[in-house]
């Protein structure tokens, strides 16, 4: 019950079929790899040795880096309601990290758990969203992976607000993660559990990466495919176990998702290829700006990869030669290509411990922000009280009420209310105050006006040039606006002012 293929792509397969159909399922996989000495595109995979080293974690560190695992570092696809939770966190040394943290029923064997983890954790590849920890406190089983910041293959195929991936990144991201799966088969991983578009993850450069967490067996809760039963292997219906060709099965449906936009039922595909209906499968919005060449063969790749017998699939060495003679732009960067920003980690970072609001807003938590200026209220504005009975009218007394009606807004995290009040106090502009310029600051903030918020951190810093908190909350605004270099020298302006007062308390 193979499926057929059309005539457009039986030219470019009927030789190379024909003679390893004939042979048995061993030397198939053998001639597969024949080409990779005939090709000079066949390349050698990037290492990572910036990874960090794989480590065991205290559940404490995990919590203070999520921010006790908030709902708002929640970056799983499912968010809350996924089945383990993924958090995105900040450890103390101003290393990103995803944190997945599992039920205790899908690893009640802590020791297994473990071993497991640090079998995923000798993988280390810039392939890969490589695993750096993991921690199994009590019931907790958690594991920690590099933080990759520009979100999923199926956030940008599926549900891009401006314009899709363009044809040559979409080549890039099929030989990349062909790559990575050919690296964990020679190093004695062949398995991944579940591969689809949301495991594909995209790093701080725009290059996409394959999650490491797929790699980890899933124990006891029995499920390897979450995914609707249309997408899955047709041996795992049959008995329910993973192997290495279902693997290859499943970036089969990478490469429909690649070529459609969408995410289509194999058998829904495969109708298509059988009908030469080429156009049909393509992502509409890549009319015109595709090879139809380069698409005939991937669509061609993607036909072998779904053949319904394991043994008829090609390897993942295969993979890596055929779609290496594909790539075209090599010298573009990808984030270039996914029209993202390149996130780069000031190399100015503040070597000294931080204090909790320099360090809630280096991560840019604006819950933890609101909270510590809640609980601060208005020590900073004592000098700018001092009133003189004239001054006491009842424009004073309206503004005064402004302000606090604000800050009740403020407290309850009314933030649009509290704009207006806020707005109501500053325009009277008898009194100045840094503290309200810099709640409106964060109001905005809350509110995706980024520009506003850096506009009132300013003023914060106007009103009040030594005070360390209008320097960090134009950090977060800076960082909000992608202009990350100036946000780290803010950060650190306002770390230094405040270790310059702390010292002159300490003196006094």
């Amino acid at each position: 019950m193979g499926c057929c293929e059309s005539s457009f792509l039986k030219e470019t397969q009927r030789e190379r079929d024909e003679v390893m159909n004939e042979r048995p399922l061993t030397q198939r996989k053998e001639a597969s790899t024949e080409s990779d000495t005939a090709t000079p595109t066949a390349t050698v995979q990037p290492t990572n040795e910036e990874a960090p080293l794989f480590s065991e974690f205290s559940f404490l560190d995990l919590r203070a880096a999520t921010n006790n695992f908030s709902s708002d570092n929640i970056v799983s696809e499912s968010g809350e309601k996924a089945a383990n939770v993924v958090y995105k966190g900040r450890l103390e040394n101003r290393q990103w990290i995803a944190v997945k943290k599992f039920t205790k029923v899908a690893w009640p064997d802590p020791t297994q758990f473990k071993e497991e983890a640090e079998g995923v954790g000798k993988l280390r590849r810039k392939r890969l969203a490589n695993l750096i920890g993991y921690c199994c406190a009590g019931d907790e089983r958690l594991l920690v992976a590099e933080y990759m910041p520009n979100d999923t293959l199926a956030k940008h195929l599926f549900h891009w607000e401006k314009q899709t991936i363009e044809w040559p990144l979409r080549l890039r991201v099929a030989f990349y993660i062909a790559e990575a799966l050919d690296y964990c088969n020679t190093e004695g991983r062949p398995l991944y559990h579940d591969l689809n578009a949301y495991r594909v993850l995209f790093d701080e450069d725009g290059d996409p990466r394959l999650s490491c967490f797929g790699l980890m067996k899933n124990s006891m809760d029995g499920k390897s495919y979450s995914t609707n039963l249309a997408y899955t292997p047709p041996e795992y219906l049959k008995n329910g176990r993973v192997i290495p060709e279902s693997v290859i099965y499943s970036f089969g449906t990478v490469l429909l998702d690649l070529l459609s936009g969408k995410h289509i039922p194999p058998s829904h595909a495969l109708d298509m290829i059988r009908g030469e209906n080429l156009n049909l499968l393509m992502d509409s919005h890549l009319e015109g700006k595709f090879s139809s060449e380069e698409a005939t063969q991937v669509v061609g790749l993607a036909s072998q990869c779904l053949q319904y017998e394991p043994r008829e699939r090609p390897s993942t060495k295969n993979l890596v030669v055929t779609l290496a003679r594909l790539q075209t732009k090599s010298d573009v960067p990808s984030n270039v290509m996914l029209r993202v920003s390149k996130h780069e980690e000031a190399q100015s970072t503040p070597q000294r411990p931080l204090s909790p609001l320099a360090e809630a807003c280096s991560r840019m938590d604006l819950t933890a922000i609101h909270q510590i200026l809640v609980m601060a209220h208005y020590r900073d504005d004592k000098e700018t009280h001092e009133l003189s009975f004239q001054e006491w009218t009842q424009q004073m007394r309206d503004m005064l009420e402004a302000r606090k009606q604000g800050d009740t807004a403020f407290r309850d995290k009314d933030f649009k209310t509290a704009i207006d009040y806020y707005s109501q106090f500053i325009n009277v502009n008898i009194m100045v105050s840094p503290t309200v310029y810099a709640r409106r600051s964060l109001c905005h903030l809350f509110s995706d006006r980024s520009d506003a918020a850096l506009l009132d951190a300013m003023q914060a810093q106007c009103a009040h040039p030594d005070w360390p908190t209008a320097f960090y909350m134009q950090s977060v605004a800076l960082s909000k606006l992608d202009m990350q270099k100036d946000a780290a020298d803010m950060l650190l302006e306002g770390a230094a002012l405040e270790e310059k007062r702390q010292r002159g308390a300490r003196a006094s």
